[in-house]
């Protein structure tokens, strides 16, 4: 077939259409009979038979003052019945009243066919009603005058009159109610007639329709619906991570074009894809993926406030100096990869290796903005714990069980603002963050030198990291190259997993350290040294013992903060 797809999808639409006025008109012609009755029954039958039983209601309860009174038709008691038969009574006539305006109503309806004569016998009914209802109302009235005034003779007499009348008003409100059961049936019965009727043309007229649909969507699944199948088929296969699929239409039409640039894309993603992998091995595949699809700016920078990581391996030069070129290259390669997979699981970005460092940050737009600190510190953890599993394989990259060096990592951590984009040159750029934050995090890995800790970071990082974790402070430091001054935390474990020790020890520390501060050298020898006896080999303790001795010998200038200076890098 060669009809273009616009010709074959208005010749299905055009004949769907007709097919569907048809049924419209159908469905219009049969339910026009079947909602006149229901009009009827809704806007007068069941409204009328409505009011009537209000009407029946208010003369029975009539009835029940009048025979409450019968019984005791003492002058006080009579008085308050007389009240509430009287209320009554004025409310059917309003509701009587209110019946033949609807029948009114009824007589200049033309859009509706309504029984018209039945409604106007109704319309002759309904004033008998009032006309009994109004004789029992003076019956009443009598009968109050004869119970107070009157002899018992003509009470009796006036009685018998009441008992009359009231008989008189249940019968003329039984003929109405008769007259409108038999209404209101009888046109319910006609509208299930017209219901059933309208239903099953409709249900003859949609199987024809059906059939009609069928025979058409017969005619044109080869020529259009099996190409679509072929397309759909190759968009999940792509979807599923299959870039080698080729789809095949024979038709001329423009599905046909439509497979043939659907086959050129999948050959760009192809490209794509390979260079994604290639690239990915050298940049965060986040990054990439965002600057392939366009997703991030290739040129400018913004400002973020995220969190900078620093890693180092301690005496790795040294290390080096007695290993050959490969061994050295395979130990990296393998240190590299255990910390970069913690690093990207935990939702990091590696920005770059130095040597044997590692260099990482957390934030927008690949971390939430308030999980950027914790992230990282859980990200160090974690490396710290993957560490004894990179010792246990040295055994199998040196081939020897015996005399390994001794492998640490040292780690620094800083948050604070930065500004992150693709910074380089017009040949050459990388996705980085720069600026003083930056600087701090990698002064903060070299500060765990001459503190003997193995992670450092800074207050930022601490607040923004809260209570999950476990910190201890260790110093407030300027660090070479920065003016300001920078409160120093040892990051120790998550806060649910700290040893009661370990929480014993955080807490002397810094007793000791405020001491420290405020020059009281006794306390804070005291407390460092009770750090000391509850961990001998904690370093910052030692530390800090060495410089209250230097204290003691040459006390700190006048005005001294408590902040140590780190003159070197």
């Amino acid at each position: 077939m060669r009809l273009p797809i616009s010709l074959k999808i208005f010749s299905i639409t055009t004949a769907l259409l007709v097919l569907m006025v048809v049924v419209t008109w159908l469905s219009v012609l049969n339910f026009h009979q079947l909602n006149n009755q229901v009009r009827a029954l809704a806007d007068y039958y069941l409204p009328l038979q409505q009011q009537v039983a209000s009407v029946e209601i208010l003369i029975r309860q009539q009835i029940v003052h009048m025979e409450r009174v019968m019984a005791r038709p003492d002058p006080e008691f009579l008085a308050s019945e007389s009240n509430g038969f009287d209320m009554r009574g004025v409310n059917a006539d309003q509701i009587v009243d209110s019946s033949l305006r609807m029948l009114g109503e009824a007589e200049t309806q033309k859009d509706i066919k309504l029984d018209r004569v039945t409604l106007a016998v109704l319309g002759k009914q309904l004033p008998a009603i009032q006309t009994a209802r109004q004789h029992f109302h003076m019956s009443f009235r009598l009968f109050q005058i004869e119970a107070q005034e009157g002899t018992p003779r003509s009470q009796k007499i006036v009685r018998d009159t009441l008992l009359r009348e009231k008989d008189s008003v249940d019968v003329e409100i039984g003929k109405t109610i008769d007259i409108l059961n038999r209404l209101t049936q009888d046109t319910a019965i006609q509208a299930k007639k017209e219901e059933k009727r309208a239903t099953t043309l409709n249900w003859i007229v949609t199987a024809i329709a059906t059939a009609l649909g069928l025979i058409f969507a017969g005619f044109v699944t080869r020529s259009l619906v099996d190409p679509v199948k072929r397309l759909v088929g190759g968009t999940r296969a792509v979807e599923a991570g299959d870039l080698d699929v080729e789809i095949l239409v024979h038709t001329h039409d423009e599905l046909a074009t439509l497979a043939t640039s659907f086959n050129n894309m999948v050959v760009g993603l192809r490209e794509k894809e390979r260079i994604r992998d290639t690239f990915g091995q050298y940049v965060d595949p986040r990054i990439v993926k965002s600057l392939l699809e366009n997703r991030m700016p290739s040129d400018g920078g913004e400002r973020q406030v995220m969190t900078v990581f620093f890693s180092d391996l301690q005496d790795f030069t040294r290390l080096c100096e007695g290993l050959p070129p490969d061994d050295a290259v395979r130990f990296l390669n393998r240190y590299f990869s255990l910390m970069s997979e913690v690093i990207r699981t935990r939702q990091g970005i590696v920005d770059k290796y130095i040597g044997d460092s590692v260099m990482a940050f957390w934030g927008p737009p690949f971390t939430d903005a308030a999980d950027h600190a914790t992230l990282c510190c859980l990200a160090a953890l974690e490396q710290m714990a993957r560490m004894e599993a990179f010792r246990a394989w040295l055994p199998e990259m040196f081939g020897v069980a015996h005399g390994l060096p001794v492998v640490n990592v040292r780690m620094g951590i800083a948050s604070g603002e930065v500004t992150v984009g693709n910074i380089g040159s017009e040949t050459s750029r990388g996705y980085t963050v720069i600026g003083d934050t930056v600087n701090l995090a990698s002064r903060l890995e070299q500060a765990n030198k001459f503190y003997g800790t193995r992670i450092l970071v800074s207050e930022a990082t601490r607040n923004l990291a809260g209570d999950t974790l476990a910190f201890r402070e260790i110093d407030s430091l300027r660090v070479a190259g920065k003016l300001e001054t920078v409160r120093v935390y040892e990051l120790l474990g998550l806060a649910t997993e700290l040893s009661e020790s370990d929480r014993q020890l955080a807490q002397s520390y810094e007793a000791g350290l405020a001491r420290y501060r405020a020059q009281d050298w006794d306390a804070a020898e005291a407390a460092f040294s009770e750090c000391l006896e509850i961990e001998p080999k904690d370093q910052p303790s030692q530390v800090m013992l060495r410089r209250i001795a230097t204290f003691r010998q040459t006390p700190p200038e006048a005005g001294w903060d408590g902040v140590w200076v780190a003159l070197s890098k």
